[in-house]
Parts: structure tokens; C-alpha cells; sequence
């Protein structure tokens, strides 16, 4: 094994542990707070990040990395902009730098 095949491998299991934790982030998350921030479903999202992890699980494993990248994607989309502002509906006391 090369030193790119390991670089590549331990890239996608950072996606993957990435996506993961997404997915594990969408799944807590109660499905009243995704319509009410105006983002897509909690169904879409979790749907979505599971399949990134299931490609990105794939990628790590060696059997191939064929849109691996879109997974990492929707990742962080659902980590930058949904789980931020449906937070703000799950914890109505807190402000930006904590329940003050």
C-alpha cells in the first residue's frame, strides 16, 4: 500500500466520521425544528447523511470512492446552516455564547 492509498483512506474515514456524526446529530434533532427554521425535512436530512456515510463507510473500506465528496458536502451543510438554526428552536433560552 502506497503512502496516497493510506492519505486517501484516512481522508475518507475522516469523512466518514464526519457524516456520521451529522447523521447522529440529525437523528436527535426533534422533527418540528426543520420546517420551523425553513430548512428541508428531518426525513431528507437523515436520508441524505445516511447515505453519505454508507458511501463514505464504502470509500474507507477500498470499494472505491466514486462521490465520496458529495457526502462530505452534505455534511457539512447540514453542520454549517441546519443543525445551527435548529438548534436555536430545540434551546430557546441560550444566546450565542451560552445559556446566559
Amino acid at each position: 500500500m502506497t503512502f496516497m492509498d493510506l492519505l486517501f483512506r484516512a481522508i475518507f474515514l475522516a469523512i466518514f466520521v464526519t457524516s456520521l456524526y451529522a447523521l447522529v446529530e440529525a437523528a436527535r434533532t426533534p422533527a418540528q425544528a426543520f420546517p420551523a427554521m425553513d430548512k428541508q425535512t428531518k426525513g431528507l436530512w437523515v436520508g441524505l447523511l445516511s447515505l453519505g456515510s454508507l458511501l463514505s463507510l464504502s470509500a474507507t473500506l477500498g470499494y472505491g470512492a466514486f462521490l465520496v465528496f458529495l457526502s462530505l458536502v452534505v455534511a457539512l451543510i447540514f453542520m454549517l446552516d441546519v443543525r445551527p438554526a435548529v438548534r436555536s428552536i430545540t434551546r430557546p433560552g441560550d444566546g450565542p455564547y451560552g445559556p446566559w
